[in-house]
C-alpha cells in the first residue's frame, strides 16, 4: 500500500500526517507532495525523514493507491487527472467535486456506500461544518425521518486554516500589549469579537459556508431535509461548535435521543447540566469523536429536538475523516 500526500505543508496536511501515525494506518510506503515553495522541506513520519516532492503533472503517481489531498479546490481540479490517472484513488478535502454527481461526498458513519461507486476515482471530502452536523443528524434520523434542520455554527480560527489560527494569536498578544490588532485574514478583528461571516456572501444572502450546509447535507443523507444555517466565527483556536434544531416526523423523546447519540458510531455524550458538562472546545480539541450535549426538546415545536456538538474540524472535520474513509475501503475490499 503506497499512500500520497498532496499539500502536506498546510494545516490539513499536517494532521494527515498525525492522524496515520497515531492510526497506524496499514500501508508500506508515504510520499509527500507540495506547491514549489514547500518543495524540499523535510517531515518526520514514523521516525523517517521523508522530502517534499514539487507537485507537478508528471508519472510521480504511478503506483499509488491513495492520495489524500488538501491543497485548495483550484489546485484538485488541475491535478486530478495527473493524480488518477494510474489508479490512486483520490480522496479530496477541497469544494472542488463535492457537488459532482459522480463523486460521492463521504462521511463514513453516515454513508460509507457511497464509496462503492467511484467512477472518476475521487472521493470528495465534506464541508467540516456538515461532518460535524451529519454525524450527529444520523442518530436521530435512524428514530424518524428528519424534516428540516436549523443550525447555527460557532466556527474556530482553524478553520481557516494555519493563517487564521496566526491572526487570532497575534491579536491577542497585540491587544495585550495595548497595540491595534492587525487584521489580515478575516473580515474584522476576531479576538475579543465574533464574526458573522464565514466565507463569500452569495445572492440570497446567506453565504458559501452556509449553502455548503445545506447542499452537502441533503447530498450526504440522501434525504430532503430542509437546512437553515448561519456560520459565525469565534475567537477559538481549534474546534467548531453548532447549536442545532431538528424537526421530525415523529416525536422523539429526550430520552430516545440520548440514547441513539450514545449507540452511533463516532459520538461521545457529554450532558450532564447539574454538574456544569457539556461538550467545550477547550477540551475538545485533538479528539476524533463528534461531542454530543445539551440535549432537549425544542419547545416551539412538538417534533423538534435540539441539542449542542463540538469536534475538532482540523481533525475530525479533515483528515480524519479521509484517512476513515481510506481505511473503511481497505476493509471493504475496495482497494487492494
Amino acid at each position: 500500500m503506497k499512500v500520497a500526500i498532496v499539500g502536506v505543508s498546510g494545516a490539513v496536511g499536517q494532521e494527515f500526517l498525525s492522524v496515520l501515525e497515531e492510526r497506524n494506518f496499514p500501508m508500506d510506503e508515504l510520499v509527500l507532495f507540495g506547491s514549489p515553495r514547500s518543495a524540499g522541506k523535510k517531515y518526520v513520519f514514523k521516525g523517517e525523514e521523508l522530502t517534499v516532492k514539487e507537485l507537478q503533472h508528471n508519472d510521480d503517481f504511478k503506483g499509488v493507491d491513495i492520495a489524500l489531498t488538501s491543497a485548495g479546490a483550484s489546485t484538485s481540479k488541475e491535478y486530478e487527472k495527473t493524480i488518477t490517472k494510474h489508479g490512486a484513488i483520490m480522496i479530496d478535502n477541497s469544494s472542488a467535486f463535492r457537488m459532482d454527481s459522480d463523486v460521492p461526498l463521504v462521511v463514513p458513519e453516515v454513508n460509507p456506500q457511497a464509496c462503492a461507486h467511484i467512477p472518476r476515482k475521487v472521493i470528495a471530502n465534506p464541508n467540516c461544518t456538515t461532518i460535524q452536523l451529519v454525524v450527529a443528524l444520523k442518530a436521530i434520523e435512524n428514530l424518524s425521518h428528519i424534516k428540516s434542520v436549523h443550525v447555527s455554527t460557532y466556527q474556530a480560527a482553524s478553520g481557516a486554516g494555519a493563517t487564521g489560527m496566526e491572526e487570532l494569536h497575534n491579536q491577542v498578544q497585540e491587544i495585550a500589549k495595548g497595540d491595534m490588532p492587525t487584521v489580515s485574514k478575516f473580515q474584522h478583528q476576531l479576538a475579543m469579537n465574533i464574526i458573522p461571516h464565514v466565507d463569500v456572501f452569495t445572492e440570497n444572502g446567506y453565504t458559501k459556508e452556509e449553502m455548503k450546509m445545506y447542499n452537502e447535507t441533503r447530498k450526504i443523507m440522501g434525504t430532503d431535509v430542509q437546512v437553515s444555517a448561519t456560520c459565525v466565527r469565534v475567537p477559538v483556536m481549534r474546534a467548531h461548535s453548532e447549536a442545532t434544531w431538528v424537526e421530525t416526523e415523529r416525536p422523539i423523546s429526550v430520552e430516545e435521543a440520548k440514547a441513539a447519540f450514545n449507540s452511533a458510531k463516532g459520538i461521545r455524550v457529554v450532558d450532564n447540566p447539574t454538574t456544569n458538562d457539556y461538550p467545550m472546545p477547550l477540551f475538545v480539541a485533538g479528539k476524533d469523536e463528534v461531542f454530543v450535549g445539551r440535549i432537549r426538546k425544542d419547545l416551539s415545536n412538538p417534533n423538534g429536538l435540539t441539542f449542542w456538538t463540538v469536534s475538532d474540524q482540523v481533525k475530525k472535520g479533515a483528515a480524519l475523516n479521509a484517512v476513515q474513509i481510506a481505511e473503511y475501503m481497505i476493509e471493504a475490499g475496495l482497494i487492494k
